[in-house]
């Protein structure tokens, strides 16, 4: 069995874990194809659905993260994500959705930085520097890649998710990491 996790985006990031979390493919996946400025051509499209296609294989667990809310991309963000869910689907495969904030949750990332006695938003590439340093910080894991990153951290979800629901001990104890997989698996938002 294999835990997978998807951040979608025009550069995916995807991570499978075995059963006991050791990471058996990490990747950033980038479709082929005539470049289109600020978004994602179709032949991109259609090339990164075919990588991520031949990737899974049936049995696997998969979490995907979810669009955040907001995005300035918003088309190229449904073609992307979609896109994935499709493929995930004609391999007969379900998936659990995860949204953005129970990612950064389940390695205590808050968005938030205290500068000065003050309480700011991260501004920049912050956040993701936050998440690498509490992946690093967590499990021991890094990646060039915040996508990769974000996909490891979001297959440590999976994992635990099935852990979760067959009754078996968790790799990820945490309160904060077993109140996002409550929440995924009682679909509360």
């Amino acid at each position: 069995m294999r835990f997978v996790g998807v951040d979608p985006a025009t550069k995916t990031g995807v991570v499978i874990l075995d059963e006991q979390g050791n990471v058996i493919f990490e990747e950033e996946l980038k479709g082929e194809g005539r470049k289109v400025k600020g978004g994602i051509s179709t032949e991109e499209l259609v090339s990164l659905e075919n990588k991520f296609y031949k990737i899974i294989k049936p049995e696997d667990e998969i979490s995907i993260e979810q669009p955040a809310m907001g995005t300035q991309m918003g088309v190229t963000t449904g073609m992307i994500h979609g896109g994935l869910r499709t493929m995930i689907f004609r391999k007969g495969l379900a998936f659990w959705d995860v949204n953005p904030a129970w990612t950064k949750k389940y390695v205590k990332v808050t968005g938030w930085i205290i500068e000065n006695g003050k309480k700011r938003r991260f501004k920049d590439n912050e956040k993701k520097k936050a998440m690498k340093d509490a992946a690093l910080q967590h499990f021991g894991y890094t990646h060039k890649s915040d996508n990769v990153v974000d996909a490891y951290i979001i297959a440590r979800i999976a994992l635990n998710l099935y852990l979760m629901r067959e009754y078996k001990p968790l790799l990820d104890t945490q309160t904060y990491q077993v109140e996002v997989l409550e929440s995924i698996l009682n679909k509360v938002e």
